[in-house]
């Protein structure tokens, strides 16, 4: 893969995990979606806002590499060469990761159930259609997008 047709944005995570963790990730918003569908509105508002605050994969390298940054950084000024080395591989993750969708962490991040934005926004989107959303049928699209939106 090459810089000029770098991987599909929505999908890149997704593409760059192993079959098995995607599959149980589905699994397990299959089955919170289904402990929902029950729910009356509010309830399902409630987990909408809940939703809203999920950290996504974006999010948690993005705080992990800082991380690393800012550790490899105050070594470095207690003249440990590794700290630079630390900082520099941080920043050579979250490059790669921003080319090509993969990065070492990203396995970890993964396995330990962190979702795409795409995968908790399908969350959400299913649990409007539940709570009824949907079911207003326009042909006017600033509707249909404030529809979309609601949380």
């Amino acid at each position: 893969m090459d810089c000029k047709n770098p991987p599909d944005t929505v999908h890149r995570v997704s593409d760059h995990t192993s079959e098995k963790i995607n599959q149980k990730i589905r699994r397990d918003t299959i089955q919170r979606l289904n402990d929902d569908v029950d729910d009356d509105a509010s309830m399902i508002s409630e987990r909408i806002r809940e939703l809203n605050e999920e950290w996504d994969t974006e999010r948690v390298l993005e705080a992990y590499c800082a991380g690393l940054v800012l550790a490899g950084t105050v070594l470095s000024l207690t003249k440990c060469k590794w700290g630079l080395i630390l900082a520099g591989a941080a920043g050579c993750s979250l490059m790669k990761h921003a080319l090509h969708g993969w990065c070492p962490s990203l396995p970890l991040i993964r396995s330990l159930g962190i979702r795409t934005s795409e995968e908790i926004y399908n969350e959400k989107t299913v649990l409007k259609q539940i709570r009824g959303d949907f079911s207003q049928v326009t042909s006017s699209v600033p509707l249909m997008l404030e529809i979309a939106e609601r949380q």
